[in-house]
């Protein structure tokens, strides 16, 4: 059950890019939920899913010992779902907030590097991913509105 949580359902097995296989599942399961229910949904479950995963890659490391696994996914997840509660349920906006994610998350600027080499644990492992998503939110929700300032 662990590992089929850490792989968000076991999309982090893939051999090409995990990291991008398991957002792109996030991705879709984010927008049925956000066409289906209110933001406030997404961001409750997303709460949880974070205190879970935190716990859960803790035990882990701890078994394996090993420190961020590329098969563990669920800090995509809580990445992006937090890019898509902070810009907007559009899909134009999503597909931005997607784009933006995965190049903080592969990139890793500024403190989101810093966080991904500094912190151990599962607070590590989950940090840099949610601030990579609050900086794509952002990036996509200030890219539309610049696009409506501009029509």
């Amino acid at each position: 059950m662990q590992k089929l949580f850490l792989t968000f359902f076991y999309s982090g097995l893939s051999p090409y890019a995990p990291g991008t296989m398991g957002s792109i599942l996030a991705g879709l399961i984010g927008f049925v939920i956000l066409q289906y229910f209110h933001t406030d949904t997404l961001f409750l479950l997303t709460i949880l899913i974070t205190l879970i995963a935190i716990t859960e890659i803790n035990k882990y490391e701890i078994k394996t010992n090993s420190h961020d696994d590329k098969s563990i996914v669920i800090d995509e997840v809580v990445g992006l779902w937090l890019a898509f509660i902070l810009s907007s349920a559009t899909i134009t906006q999503m597909l931005l907030s997607f784009v933006f994610f995965r190049i903080f998350d592969i990139w890793k600027p500024s403190f989101i590097g810093k966080i991904d080499r500094d912190v151990k644990g599962g607070l590590g492992v989950m940090g840099d991913d949610m601030l990579a998503g609050v900086l794509a939110g952002i990036c996509s929700a200030g890219i539309w509105q610049l696009i409506g300032y501009l029509k």
